[in-house]
């Protein structure tokens, strides 16, 4: 299985510095921020074949929040890794590290969900994390989106539908959402084996995917972010055999942060920029976005 991801994906990355110069010589579009609309309170999307209506709240966005408020509004990145990751044809299903018995967890989901509902009708378990202050919206975005009774138009809520309704139909589907702090929360097998209960899976339970997308936007972020990345790749596993893929996409901004972060990350993984002829035309060289795939070192580097 690795042997055959690895041919997909060609030269590993040697030189963090170098591997900056190369993207960054590129011409990149102007993207502003990368936002698609943060004044908007809400966004029609189409997204792996299906329309979403996604909430957004600008008011968060926009407040003096200390813990950060980037998750209060989609980026355009998103849907565009979503249709990308959940495609059919995407490598990481022709390799079998997707499949319908995957288990996936995302970095830094923010308040849309779109990544989670894009994939997680072909794998087993999806498990979206972040901050609490997204989980409100996070909730009411998946609820609305998820599938409906044909009587039921997909981003409108029925006028009183009881809240018990709404939890029972969320707790009914494959997505888990999960409270994960970069800079304080304990990552710990206890944690992540809740979030297979009730599949009658056995203890230990590995990831077989950790994906991030568009969560580095400071270097203060980047010694946590790569460090949880390292705990969540070193979890316990039933088969010793299988390890968890990490799966990052980024808009490419500052190319301080970005050199900082692939220094960082590569110091623990062995990393690979997924090729052109492996992403759809809106991710290839010179839009702009850029994603990463990384194999925890072994043995095991000392941990940053």
């Amino acid at each position: 299985m690795l042997s055959e991801l690895l041919l997909e994906l060609g030269a590993e990355i040697q030189d963090p510095e170098e591997e900056s110069f190369l993207l960054f010589s590129q011409r990149v579009p102007s993207q502003n921020l990368g936002f698609i609309d943060p004044k908007a309170k809400s966004l029609e999307l189409e997204v792996a074949g299906r329309d979403l209506v996604i909430q957004q709240s600008p008011s968060i966005f926009s407040s003096d929040r200390e813990e950060g408020t980037t998750g209060a509004v989609v980026w355009k990145i998103a849907p565009l890794f979503a249709n990308w990751v959940a495609s059919d044809n995407n490598f990481l299903f022709k390799t079998s590290i997707l499949h319908s018995n995957s288990n996936v967890l995302e970095l830094g989901c923010g308040i849309s969900g779109i990544v989670g509902l894009a994939l997680s009708p072909k794998i087993r378990r999806y498990i979206a994390t972040d901050q609490d202050y997204v989980f409100k919206m996070l909730k009411l975005n998946l609820e609305d989106n998820l599938p409906k009774p044909k009587s039921h138009k997909t981003g409108q809520r029925r006028k009183g539908k009881p809240a018990a309704e709404l939890s029972a139909n969320l707790s009914s589907t494959n997505i888990k959402i999960v409270h994960l702090d970069w800079e304080t929360s304990l990552i710990s097998p206890i944690l992540f084996d809740s979030c297979f209960s009730g599949l009658n899976l056995p203890q230990g339970t590995s990831l077989d995917l950790i994906l991030a997308c568009d969560c580095i936007f400071n270097e203060a972020l980047i010694d946590p972010f790569v460090r949880t990345c390292v705990d969540l790749c070193r979890l316990p596993k039933a088969e010793s055999s299988r390890r968890s893929v990490c799966i990052i996409a980024q808009q490419l901004r500052s190319h301080m942060v970005f050199e900082a972060w692939l220094f960082a990350f590569h110091q623990n993984f062995r990393v690979w920029r997924v090729p052109d002829e492996r992403l759809h035309e809106d991710m290839r060289g010179g839009s702009g976005f850029v994603i990463h795939l990384g194999l925890l070192r072994e043995p095991i580097n000392s941990c940053i």
